[in-house]
């Protein structure tokens, strides 16, 4: 089902909002370095998920990106390069520990492991993942500097897929 969805619609629009009447980018105290950090993480999230940044704005209290999902690129990829993926944002899993040190694995430890390759396969690309590991980062950045713990983020993500249309 997610596949056929992705097919369908791989092109989506999201926007985020900051809460807390918290700018991202500025509105007395000076934070236009924070569009760095936002333009950063976003950039170095695109190399390793299979989604291309087709189109962002970042303003003083929101972003917007248009996002693209290669489906295809997701698929192409080997059990070892989804894990390669996957351990550049989070730590995996002992298996995949293992098996990225070469280590040989029982056959139910692989089977086990095949399961979460596939899983991480879907996750990475999938627009929710990508967004979530951006906001989060941003996020514990800007409460440290703020000195301030909660929410920066509005909880929902808007998306939708845009309506691009060729110029006449």
């Amino acid at each position: 089902m997610l596949k056929s969805r992705l097919r369908l619609h791989p092109t989506i629009h999201c926007v985020s909002h900051c809460v807390r009447r918290a700018y991202l980018c500025g509105s007395g105290n000076r934070y236009e370095y924070r569009r760095h950090w936002v333009e950063d993480k976003l950039l170095e999230l695109a190399r390793i998920f299979a989604v291309d940044i087709c189109a962002y704005a970042i303003m003083s209290n929101h972003y917007h990106v248009v996002f693209h999902i290669d489906s295809e690129k997701a698929e192409s990829w080997s059990q070892a390069e989804v894990i390669d993926q996957w351990h550049q944002l989070f730590s995996g899993t002992l298996f995949s520990q293992r098996f990225s040190q070469g280590e040989e694995l029982s056959t139910a430890q692989q089977k086990l492991l095949n399961k979460h390759v596939e899983e991480w396969r879907l996750r990475l690309m999938n627009i929710s993942w990508f967004v979530r590991i951006l906001n989060e980062t941003i996020a514990r950045k800007a409460n440290k500097e703020d000195g301030c713990t909660g929410r920066f983020w509005e909880g929902h993500v808007k998306s939708h897929k845009p309506y691009l249309t060729s110029p006449p």
